[in-house]
């Protein structure tokens, strides 16, 4: 049983890991998208483009990215339970409020990533933008 608890923490701190180096990606894509259309955000918020408006659009282009990952890390863990389905005790191989809770976080978290840049970039006094180019 002691085997089977090591392996499972050792998963859960992989997975762990894995989450924080997708947010680092995310922020990343992200935080580089915004600063290569910087003057865009500029044009935008002077012909009256509100911040809520350039906000969305940079979470909308992280939820497009957090998207492909669920479906993708779904896909994976589907196929990858039968390996684990020995290590599995009282778990269902298919459990849907782990699944829908793991989206929810990884969704959340994405948001989060995504969100963090684009507030900053869209605070920005736009004729200053506009000049600084």
């Amino acid at each position: 049983m002691a085997r089977t608890s090591f392996t499972l923490v050792m998963l859960a701190i992989a997975g762990g890991m894995a989450l924080v180096l997708g947010l680092v990606g995310i922020y990343g894509v992200i935080a580089y998208s915004v600063s290569q259309r910087t003057r865009e955000i500029g044009i935008r918020m002077a012909l009256g483009a509100g911040q809520r408006q350039v906000s969305g659009m940079f979470v909308r282009h992280g939820l497009v990215l957090a998207g492909f990952g669920v479906v993708l890390g779904f896909t994976a863990a589907q196929w990858l339970t039968r390996f684990l389905r020995a290590s599995l005790f009282g778990v269902n191989t298919f459990d849907p409020s782990t699944y829908g809770l793991t989206v929810v976080v990884l969704v959340g978290a994405a948001v989060l990533a995504s969100y963090i840049p684009t507030r900053r970039a869209s605070g920005l006094d736009p004729i200053e933008t506009l000049r600084s180019e």
